[in-house]
């Protein structure tokens, strides 16, 4: 309910600002701006429109030899409440870069990139203003380039602040993904969607798998089961994708998991095929992914079921709530 409610929101703002701004000129600000009433910094000041913010142009003009743009800006809106408020006001046209600024789209990314940087050096609200700017330049630029991977940067930063709340719900560490708050799916499909085959609807891919995994075992073998078959088969279907060695790492440690879990009920037949299948999966791993990390995680894991060391500790999840 809450997706359709966002999702017409957004339909709506986006269809009330442009019916309002006609044909006028489509942009966003790259930094924090303050709306003032006139082309005067010492004029009343309306609001702050952050960056990537939606905005139109509607007259520019110059005072003091210097440019000022007259914006109509949406600054506000309300999820729960279903409202959302435009302003018009002038900024420093130095701070807003539109559809027609030379290099637009560049300079956009730029501005992400480093808002990004920010976050992780404490600046407050960096990463939504990351996000924001990437989808303004995938919906502003549709042909740059760079459009793909903004609109795949952009979902993976609302993908990862949703999984980071949905894992703080109590419903997190329920066995059946059903039970618990999906996270929001349509930026990855839309991803997938407008640039299948490529690097970024492989990753999008990858991070639907999170929707589809049990949030803890408690001691049963359907989770990993499971969960072994949801990562080989996305590893098969997309061989190109950064995170196909992931896949298969993930898909052989729950093979590992299956060989304890198995034992314990007395099943050694079916502990026996489990260790099989660990050992081929990560065997393929070190044969196929020389670089990085993988390769001597794989050979580690293989070490372990050949030594018949437990890669997993049963107690522990069992007793998870």
């Amino acid at each position: 309910m809450l997706k359709r409610r966002l999702s017409m929101l957004t339909f709506l703002v986006a269809i009330s600002a442009a019916a309002f701004a006609g044909d006028k000129e489509h942009g966003t600000v790259i930094t924090d701006v303050m709306l003032h009433v006139s082309p005067d910094p010492t004029s009343q000041q309306l609001s702050k429109v952050t960056r990537g913010r939606d905005i139109f142009l509607m007259d520019h003009t110059m005072v003091d030899k210097k440019p000022w743009a007259h914006l109509l800006a949406v600054v506000d809106v309300d999820v729960e409440r279903e409202t959302a408020r435009s302003i018009s006001g002038w900024v420093p046209a130095d701070s807003v870069v539109t559809t027609s600024t030379p290099n637009g789209d560049q300079i956009i990314y730029g501005e992400a990139v480093d808002s990004e940087g920010r976050a992780d050096q404490g600046r407050k609200n960096a990463r939504d203003d990351a996000r924001r700017l990437y989808y303004r330049l995938y919906e502003y630029f549709p042909d740059s380039p760079l459009a793909g991977e903004a609109l795949w940067r952009a979902t993976d930063i609302q993908w990862k602040q949703e999984k980071a709340d949905v894992s703080r719900r109590p419903s997190s560490r329920e066995m059946d993904p059903s039970l618990r708050v999906a996270i929001n799916d349509e930026g990855a499909k839309l991803v997938m969607k407008k640039y299948p085959h490529t690097r970024w609807s492989d990753l999008a891919a990858y991070d639907l798998i999170d929707n589809k995994v049990c949030g803890a075992w408690k001691g049963e073998t359907k989770c990993p089961e499971k969960e072994s078959e949801i990562y080989e088969k996305y590893a098969r279907e997309h061989p190109e994708s950064p995170k196909t060695a992931e896949a298969l790492y993930n898909a052989a440690t729950r093979q590992g998991a299956l060989v304890e879990m198995f034992r314990a009920n007395h099943e050694q037949d079916k502990s026996e095929k489990a260790r099989k299948k660990g050992m081929e999966l990560a065997q393929e791993i070190a044969t196929k992914f020389a670089e990085g990390d993988w390769k001597p995680r794989a050979l580690e894991l293989m070490y372990a079921l050949q030594q018949g060391i437990p890669t997993y500790n049963a107690d522990a999840d069992r007793s998870a709530k």
